[in-house]
């Protein structure tokens, strides 16, 4: 018996222990990644609470400082967590980063819009589409004393800006309108919503696109979601409809890819701009499906004798917000020559941009962040949303002076308005805003500049 007892040994690994120890590593340094994400995600999810319970005026009535706080609350676990996958990028747990910016945005269905009134032409565009069949050719002030208004709308119609003026706003935008309209009259929440799903379809896109460590800088923004979540403007949905267009062109779908690209366009003309680089050698049908999409858009409201030419007229001509490069130059020329020597600045680097992107390989994706930065940087009007338009781009081509400036326009909501200098012009800044806004921009540039010339040496 005792000769057939068998002595137990310990079992030995050779390739699988090494595989299994592996696994082990990999799931161990995933979880860490898992925990990171979480902590940073809720340190900034409070933030964006407090944000939406601040909006509210519940302790105080909304204050710049307050404001310019809670920002700097969220953005620091934000820079944190792209520093610590900067050399990885690739590494960021894509499911996470989606969860969280959800969350993120999900806050603003619970606040209201923070030094904002554009919301309010929204909710009034989207009544008049549902009421007349269009939003076109008839401005708000038209509509003040008619007892047909229904009381929310009203209040709704006070608060309107510029109601001496049809409304700007694209035929695709007012289709949004309208359908908030449909789903609850007279609330803003329905259009958070449907602008939201919009900015998660887009984070999705770029994914697609560009390492998630960049994706990050998009999907956790505060501009991006202070702009889309909070304040609802379709200028996301735009951008979102823009980047299917250029990824369905990088896929060589050129006719769905020219569709798209009239669609957002019909959202917001700056689209417009990178409509050359799209279509480049995509064919004349491409071309034709672009107009043929826009016109389509537009001809039932053109029907009707109404569209936002004229208003879209106005506001190229007359108004002049937190300008960089026309701001200076108006102190030289007249507002028209200045606007005339301004566009003369943008079609020159456009047309040579065009020209080498013409040679590169068929579906590459343009620089929309320099097409974008380019306009912004001679625009008459830099609103902080604008910026919606870029930054998708520059997840995909990450530099420091896009990111940058998508903190440092947030400085354009220093007006006196909101400093409550009601006795001032209140759209004007402060004399340090502007040089400190577009300093730091400057000095961003300057950084990736040096950057890219020590890379090339």
């Amino acid at each position: 018996m005792g000769g057939d007892r068998v002595n137990s040994v310990p079992t030995i690994y050779t390739a699988d222990s090494g595989e299994k120890i592996a696994l082990k590593s990999n799931l161990s340094l995933q979880h860490a990644h898992n925990r990171l994400v979480d902590r940073c995600g809720l340190a900034c999810l409070s933030g964006y609470a407090l944000l939406a319970w601040y909006s509210r005026g519940t302790a105080l009535a909304p204050e710049l400082a307050g404001f310019f706080l809670l920002l700097a609350w969220v953005s620091l676990p934000l820079l944190l967590l792209f520093a610590g996958f900067r050399h990885q990028p690739g590494a960021l747990p894509t499911g996470r980063l989606v969860l969280w910016a959800a969350l993120f945005r999900c806050c603003g269905l619970f606040g209201v819009p923070l030094f904002e009134d554009d919301w309010f032409r929204y909710l009034w565009d989207g009544y008049r589409f549902a009421e007349t069949g269009t939003p076109y050719g008839w401005a708000p002030a038209d509509s003040f004393s008619d007892p047909g208004v229904p009381t929310e709308f009203q209040r709704i119609l006070d608060q309107v800006n510029y109601p001496d003026l049809p409304t700007i706003y694209g035929p695709v935008s007012q289709y949004a309108f309208l359908l908030s309209y449909y789903l609850k009259a007279a609330s803003l929440v329905p259009l958070q919503v449907i602008f939201i799903c919009f900015d998660l379809l887009l984070i999705r896109l770029l994914l697609s696109a560009a390492p998630a460590g960049y994706v990050l800088l998009y999907a956790w923004c505060p501009l991006v979601i202070k702009e889309i979540a909070f304040t609802a403007h379709p200028d996301g949905m735009g951008a979102c409809l823009l980047i299917a267009a250029v990824l369905l062109r990088r896929h060589e779908r050129c006719h769905s890819a020219a569709a798209c690209l009239g669609l957002a366009a019909g959202a917001k003309l700056l689209a417009l701009l990178a409509a050359p680089f799209i279509l480049a050698r995509a064919g004349l049908r491409a071309s034709l499906v672009f107009c043929a999409t826009l016109a389509l858009l537009y001809l039932p409201f053109l029907l009707q004798g109404g569209s936002d030419a004229a208003s879209l007229l106005v506001f190229a001509r007359a108004w002049e917000f937190n300008s960089a490069l026309y701001g200076v130059l108006a102190g030289w020329f007249a507002p028209d020559d200045a606007r005339l020597l301004l566009g003369l600045t943008l079609l020159a680097p456009g047309w040579v941009y065009w020209r080498h992107y013409r040679r590169k390989t068929p579906g590459a994706i343009p620089r929309g962040d320099w097409i974008y930065g380019l306009f912004l940087f001679c625009a008459p009007v830099i609103n902080p949303w604008y910026s919606l338009w870029l930054l998708p781009f520059a997840a995909i081509y990450p530099s420091f002076w896009a990111w940058t400036a998508s903190w440092a326009l947030l400085l354009a909501y220093i007006t006196n308005l909101n400093l409550g200098n009601l006795e001032l012009d209140l759209f004007a800044h402060p004399a340090w805003v502007r040089p400190l806004e577009f300093g730091l921009v400057l000095l961003a540039l300057c950084v990736d500049y040096r950057r890219s010339s020590r890379f090339k040496n």
